[in-house]
C-alpha cells in the first residue's frame, strides 16, 4: 500500500496489538523521520504489516530507514518464522535495498546478520538501580562541591540547540546536522520529545534527546561537553530518566556498534536485545537497481 492508500487506523491497530510492538513503527514517528516517504507491506486485512521508508535517487525508490529510525520490520499479533520470511522473500526480490533493520522480535528461516540494542524493562526504580555496575553507581555519587552548584532541568529544543548543534557526533556535514537537528525540533512540536539537561554553573554540560510515548522512553541522542566528561554528567541525567519512567516504560538506549558507547550503556546493566538487518555497498545495489529497473523495462515492452 503506498502512503495515501494506507488505512492507519487498522495499521495502528495491527501495530499496538502486535507481539513485536516499536515506537519507531508509528505513523508519527515515521510521518516526522521519513517525511511522509514510507508505504507498508500487509498481509491478509492488516493481520501482519511491514513499513518500508524510502528515498528516491533519479527517480529510482531506494530503501534505507531513515534517522534516528533504529528497527522497523514486520509487526502481527505472534511473531511467525515462515510468515516473516515471506515478508522477507518479497521485499528483496521486490525493492532495491540500501540498509533496512527488523526488530529484535523477527525471526527468519533465513540467516541475517544482526546489531545490538540494550533495553531495560519496567520495574521498580531501586531494583534497576541496584544492577548497575559498581563503577556506574560511583559515577552516579557526584561529590558535595559539584552538587552545590549543578542541577538537572527538563528544557524545550529551542534552549538546547545551540549546545546539542555544537556537541553533536556522527553527522556526515552540516546538512545532515540540520536535518537530524530539524526532526528534533518536529518531535518537540509533536509533544513527544524531551531534552534532559544537565547543567553546571549554570552552564549546560550534557543533554540528551529523550523521544516518549506510551510504552517506551528512547535514547535518541547523547550530546556532551568534553571539557567536562569527567564530572559524568550524561550517567546522571540518563539514570535521572531512568528513575521518572522506568516503573511503567521500558528504557530504550537505541545501542551503538561503537566499543566505547556500548562500554557505557552495559553500565546501567540493560538486556541485550539484537536486531536483524540487510545491508548493501552502494556498488552492489546499484547493481540491484540495474537488474531490477532493467527487468521492469524488459516486461513493459513485452506488454
Amino acid at each position: 500500500m503506498k502512503y495515501h492508500e494506507i488505512d492507519f487506523e487498522k495499521y495502528t491497530q495491527c501495530l499496538e496489538n502486535s507481539e513485536q510492538r516499536k515506537y519507531s513503527a508509528s505513523r508519527l514517528f515515521l510521518d516526522i523521520t521519513s517525511r511522509r516517504n514510507w508505504e507498508v507491506l500487509i498481509f491478509n486485512d492488516y493481520e501482519a504489516v511491514m513499513p518500508v521508508p524510502f528515498i528516491k535517487r533519479f527517480g529510482i525508490k531506494i530503501v534505507i530507514n531513515p534517522r534516528l529510525c533504529q528497527q522497523l520490520g514486520i509487526f502481527s499479533e505472534k511473531d511467525d518464522k515462515e510468515l516473516n520470511e515471506c515478508f522477507l522473500t518479497y521485499f528483496k526480490k521486490n525493492y532495491n535495498i540500501w540498509y533496512y533493520a527488523f526488530n529484535d522480535k523477527n525471526s527468519f528461516i533465513s540467516s541475517l546478520k544482526e546489531r545490538k540494542n540494550f533495553l531495560i524493562y519496567p520495574d521498580e526504580y531501586e531494583k534497576v538501580r541496584q544492577k548497575y555496575s559498581p563503577k556506574r553507581k560511583r559515577k552516579l555519587r557526584l561529590d558535595e562541591d559539584v552538587l552545590a552548584v549543578s542541577e538537572i532541568r527538563e528544557i524545550r529544543i529551542t534552549e538546547a540547540r545551540d549546545f546539542i548543534s555544537e556537541n553533536m557526533i556522527g553527522a556526515k556535514n552540516d546538512d545532515d546536522k540540520n536535518k537530524f537537528l530539524k526532526i528534533f525540533e518536529d518531535f518537540d512540536k509533536s509533544g513527544s520529545l524531551t531534552i534532559s539537561a544537565f547543567f553546571y554553573k549554570n552552564k549546560i554540560i550534557n543533554a540528551i534527546a529523550i523521544y516518549h510515548d506510551q510504552k517506551t522512553a528512547v535514547l535518541l541522542g547523547t550530546f556532551n561537553d568534553r571539557e567536562f566528561v569527567k564530572l559524568a554528567g550524561s550517567s546522571v541525567i540518563i539514570d535521572d530518566v531512568i528513575r521518572k519512567n522506568i516503573k511503567e516504560k521500558i528504557f530504550d538506549f537505541e545501542g551503538s556498534e561503537v566499543p566505547a558507547i556500548e562500554e557505557f550503556f552495559r553500565g546501567f546493566r540493560p538486556e541485550l536485545k539484537p536486531y536483524p538487518f540487510i545491508k548493501h555497498s552502494k556498488k552492489e545495489m546499484l547493481i540491484k537497481v540495474f537488474k531490477l529497473n532493467t527487468g521492469h523495462l524488459f516486461i513493459s515492452k513485452r506488454n
